[in-house]
């Protein structure tokens, strides 16, 4: 495995966790917190920023959290676990397209964490969500399991990128309830899609061009089931992503913090050299209000 000489990653021992980072392009903050009514923090937070030169051209940084289930300690083990797998596995592999990489990356975390489970009474039945955003050049790769989010910010505007995998979900994009019924839905956590449930697992993997200023969350649901994504957006004009992300944690806990609250902030400093967006992902336009556009997300 390469060495990737500025990782961290936490929290340690169920508790809390910050850590920031910034190169003379991309800066990122991460902060994870227990929330106010849960004794363990079952979510688990990563930054992979390669000092080599052709590393960090080559495959780029990664954030990345997963939300834990199954127990205090199945959940942070499955969660921890997964991100471990996920980027040694991703920096190592020397083959195919950057797609493909985070594929398979996908495909042997989520190997691991359900034979963990199968073979270890104490972590029957563990899963975790996992979205990871990676940086390559000018280009951003996503990829998604579960009902974690990644948003991004430009100009005045916040959008969600990925789909919650989640039951309730799939009822608001069939229509069958509103946004407003699913916020108090009682099956809202009942995920359909998770690492290490079953043997296999399909992530959705998508990518788009970034512009200067542009800002990603990454957020754990302790995060949107406490606030608004109006109440994010409107958070996110601190000057300092620390402040953002500190900003952000402090609204999902006089929300009641019912649930670990995990936040990932990256933002575009200056515009990082142009690079080939590689095949292999649904490729987005989140700010395209175009007609074509709205039945492309109709018919998905």
């Amino acid at each position: 495995m390469p060495v990737i000489s500025h990782t961290e990653s936490g929290p340690e021992n169920g508790g809390n966790f910050e850590c920031g980072w910034a190169d003379q392009c991309l800066q990122a903050h991460i902060i994870s917190d227990v929330g106010r009514t849960r004794s363990h923090n079952e979510d688990s937070c990563i930054l992979c920023a390669p000092e080599d030169k052709t590393l960090a051209k080559e495959r780029g940084i990664m954030l990345a959290i997963a939300d834990g289930m199954g127990g205090a300690s199945a959940g942070e083990y499955a969660s921890r676990l997964s991100l471990t797998v996920l980027t040694e596995d991703y920096y190592a592999d020397v083959a195919g397209s950057i797609p493909l990489r985070l594929n398979r990356a996908i495909a042997r975390a989520n190997t691991r964490v359900y034979l963990e489970g199968e073979e270890n009474s104490e972590y029957q039945g563990m899963g975790t969500t996992l979205s990871s955003l990676t940086i390559v050049g000018d280009c951003a790769y996503i990829a998604h399991v579960g009902d974690s989010r990644v948003y991004i910010s430009r100009g005045d505007r916040l959008v969600q990128i990925t789909e919650d995998h989640s039951l309730v979900a799939e009822q608001v994009r069939s229509g069958i309830i509103s946004e407003e019924e699913a916020r108090t839905h009682s099956l809202k956590n009942l995920i359909t899609r998770a690492v290490g449930i079953k043997g296999d697992v399909e992530a959705d993997l998508l990518s788009l061009r970034i512009q200067r200023d542009d800002m990603f969350l990454i957020c754990s649901d302790g995060l949107n089931n406490m606030v608004e994504d109006d109440d994010i957006a409107d958070s996110l004009h601190a000057s300092t992503l620390q402040g953002i992300a500190r900003v952000l944690v402090g609204k999902a806990l006089e929300g009641g913090g019912s649930d670990n609250i995990s936040v990932a902030m990256l933002r575009v400093a200056q515009l990082p050299p142009k690079s080939e967006l590689h095949v292999g992902c649904e490729e987005v336009e989140p700010f395209d209000d175009s007609l074509f556009n709205k039945l492309k997300k109709l018919v998905k």
